[in-house]
């Protein structure tokens, strides 16, 4: 989080942070425990799975399971920026673990539905692993917080989207299997909303600093690796309607809200970017 303000500087621990976030972590793992785990063998309708699956919806998931391929590289990059903070260090533990049950559900439907064949997820799976290692986007614990919190809620919204979708289609394994991953999402994203809350608690001018550069080089994760990335969207935002104004409505304005700024705050500290930017006088 806070603990790397620079790019290779560390800080030293913030007890009070520390605490702080330890409890954001006990919140949602509690909230987890009580009202949202699910098993993916037997929660899920695979009894009533359809075999006429289109091969638009097939694509969409097997995007979704090529984007999550790479989540070991997404787990073993978020631990090394927040290993000093407990409580972030064990959410990003329990968020692979999550991930790992909506990578297997996904695969578990193209295989079963018979989407696609067992040769050819293994052969998507080689022509992932033999390109490059996903890298975290930005340099710092606190802005791959404020990163994940906008993912997240954007996964969301392409989630949900893509559940009425299916269930449009008549597909009820694969609508179930996306509102549990959907319900997940939201609580992944609410997570680092709060933990973003604490974060403008602890240095609100350096926070907004960070949201100001994420919003400007925001980019959905493995964008660059996953084959054929731009086709895919191109037919994932037409199924699920999704499109510039609407990330703004359904995404970034409502994690902004969360997080109690405004508009204006994230405008004026792309300003003061802009400034600290150009040469100063002589």
């Amino acid at each position: 989080m806070a603990m790397l303000g620079h790019e290779g500087e560390r800080d030293p621990v913030d007890t009070r942070l520390a605490l702080k976030l330890y409890e954001e972590y006990k919140t949602f793992f509690k909230n987890a425990e009580r009202t949202r785990r699910w098993n993916v063998f037997d929660d899920i309708p695979w009894d009533k799975i359809r075999k006429d699956v289109p091969e638009e919806l097939a694509l969409v998931v097997e995007t979704f399971c090529a984007v999550e391929a790479y989540l070991p590289d997404y787990v073993s990059g978020g631990l090394a920026l927040v290993r000093p903070y407990m409580g972030s260090l064990w959410f990003q533990t329990n968020w692979g673990y999550e991930e790992s049950k909506h990578a297997l559900s996904l695969q578990e439907f193209l295989l079963q539905s018979g989407a696609r064949t067992d040769e050819q997820m293994v052969d998507l799976q080689n022509k992932l692993w033999a390109g490059q290692r996903w890298t975290p986007l930005f340099q710092t614990g606190r802005q791959m917080t404020i990163y994940g919190a906008i993912q997240e809620q954007a996964t969301f919204v392409f989630y949900v989207r893509q559940r009425e979708r299916a269930k449009e289609l008549g597909h009820e394994t694969l609508a179930t299997i996306f509102d549990f991953i959907a319900r997940d999402e939201v609580a992944h994203a609410h997570f680092y909303e709060g933990v973003v809350k604490v974060l403008l608690e602890q240095d609100r001018e350096g926070t907004l600093r960070d949201i100001a550069t994420v919003t400007r080089d925001f980019k959905m994760p493995a964008y660059d690796l996953v084959p054929d990335y731009d086709e895919r969207v191109l037919v994932m935002r037409e199924l699920a309607g999704m499109d510039r104004d609407m990330f703004f409505q359904k995404v970034y304005f409502p994690v902004l809200k969360a997080i109690g700024i405004g508009r204006n705050d994230v405008v004026q500290a792309m300003a003061r970017q802009r400034r600290e930017a150009q040469p100063s006088a002589e």
